[in-house]
């Protein structure tokens, strides 16, 4: 992997940029290669603290600048991304083997949140309450929450920053992001990008840290509410470390969707999305992709002969060339999970690898390269069927009518998104209704956009991330009731 020219990471803390940190550092190994290529600085204790402050002053003046102005400068910072997108997709590729032909699509789905929200800026009002019949008078005010505190995740950390960042900006509040050490380099460009773009120093501030950082983060007493996207288990240790102060959260903790295909599905769309969602893009490291399969049996035979030749013409390769598809997973510690979960469902029975199964050799041999893998027969039941793997393997599974379909999808504590093909209007709304996830895509619907809200029910987490539900979660309400003033 040619990695040449990377950046150095600094903290943004207002408007500084620190090349070290009371956190350490952090080795930041390349996982093409299995090689270190850089040492990332990570935040501590007084980083937290004096970032903390920065956005506590910048707030007061951030809230005042007037909405239009701060839809300028979000707008103004849509523009940067995607001028800047390039770069993006090669620091992608550095941080976390995202290949550059599929790393492009983050900045522009970025640029599409970042103006969205823009757009909500100067439109955010409160409104008249009923009074009557008394003679009083009563009105709401929406006001931001001052800071935010966001940690974002490291599968798509400039995504989850249009999504968090955004929302939190336009409603005038300021923000302090901890992206995860594994991949600082998206965040670091971002961060001074909305200086770039105007928005005063201290109102975003970027520090990658460890665990131990987010857990001040979260616990500080002027952090006024977290953002969170990563999994079940540190969002239960986040849960328990807000408790003290009952400070309100907003979790996307991944998922387990599943995509139903009934026999009256156009295939070809079908198996195509199949395999790319789940196997070829990221690697198979998405939330919300759909990594079950459930296959109506009448044409099951004939959908494993279609997915196991479309996962074999995937293209594994060095992310920084254009040509490859697929790269590798983001870590050994990652691999070495998925490959025991691989091992498992391989030893137990009750999953029958399809194809793939192993990791690639020869060039690819010292990074962390996973051949796509698909396995057919999958009990549903079983943990590959259950647990994320979070990585480019796909469970097939057959079923017999809808309601089995429905019985299957929904056995998971998960519940983020599902997936229909089907071209039986009645069906598919009638599935849509049954489905235990925050959203059904139905016929290869467009995922994750701007417009719709996106956010998960039971082990996926809760609160919204995407329309006025998305802009909601940073203001609160205050309500003002006048009586007795004289004419």
């Amino acid at each position: 992997m040619n990695a040449t020219n990377i950046p150095t990471v600094q903290l943004q803390i207002g408007d500084r940029f620190l090349d070290t940190g009371s956190g350490g550092t952090f080795d930041h190994v390349n996982p093409a290669t299995g090689r270190v290529q850089a040492q990332v600085p990570l935040a501590g204790k007084n980083e937290v603290n004096e970032a903390v402050e920065a956005a506590c002053a910048a707030f007061e003046i951030w809230r005042r600048t007037p909405p239009v102005e701060r839809r300028n400068c979000l707008n103004r910072l849509a523009a940067l991304i995607r001028d800047n997108a390039e770069e993006f997709a090669r620091l992608g590729a550095i941080e976390n083997g995202t290949p550059v032909a599929g790393g492009m699509v983050g900045p522009m789905i970025t640029e599409q949140w970042v103006s969205y929200y823009a757009g909500w800026a100067d439109k955010i009002d409160g409104q008249v309450n009923s009074t009557w019949p008394s003679d009083q008078f009563s009105y709401t005010i929406p006001e931001p929450y001052g800071v935010i505190g966001i940690i974002i995740t490291w599968n798509g950390p400039l995504i989850s920053l249009g999504m968090k960042a955004a929302p939190a900006l336009a409603a005038g509040n300021a923000v302090v992001i901890k992206p995860a050490e594994i991949t600082p380099w998206c965040a670091a460009l971002f961060g001074k990008l909305t200086l770039e773009a105007g928005i005063p120093p201290g109102v975003v501030n970027i520090i990658p840290g460890s665990i131990d950082a987010g857990e001040t983060l979260v616990r500080h007493p002027n952090v006024q509410k977290i953002s969170f996207t990563g999994g079940p288990i540190a969002a239960r240790k986040i849960q328990a470390a807000a408790a003290d102060q009952i400070k309100p959260l907003v979790f996307e903790l991944g998922g387990k969707s599943a995509n139903l295909v009934f026999e009256d599905a156009d295939l070809d769309r079908v198996v195509e999305q199949a395999v790319n969602f789940s196997i070829c893009y990221m690697s198979g490291q998405g939330c919300a992709f759909p990594t079950r399969l459930l296959v109506q049996r009448s044409i099951y035979d004939e959908v494993l002969k279609r997915v196991e030749e479309q996962a074999g013409r995937i293209a594994a390769g060095d992310p920084m060339d254009p040509q490859a598809e697929m790269g590798p997973v983001v870590n050994g510690a990652a691999c070495e999970r998925i490959m025991a979960m691989i091992e498992d469902a391989t030893r137990t029975g009750k999953a029958r690898l399809l194809t793939g199964g192993e990791r690639f050799g020869g060039e690819f041999a010292d990074g962390y390269y996973i051949q796509p893998t698909v396995f057919a027969d999958v009990d549903p039941y079983t943990e590959i069927a259950q647990q994320e793997v979070f990585g480019p393997v796909l469970c097939v599974t057959p079923f017999e009518d809808e309601a089995e379909a429905i019985a299957i999808a929904n056995s998971t504590e998960y519940g983020l998104a599902s997936y229909v093909q089907t071209s039986n209007l009645s069906r598919a709304l009638r599935l849509a209704s049954e489905l235990r996830s925050g959203t059904v895509y139905i016929n290869g619907a467009l995922m994750i956009q701007p417009q719709a809200p996106f956010g998960g029910e039971g082990v996926s987490g809760y609160g919204r991330e995407g329309a006025k539900a998305g802009l909601d979660e940073y203001i609160r309400l205050k309500t003002v009731a006048v009586a007795n003033i004289d004419a």
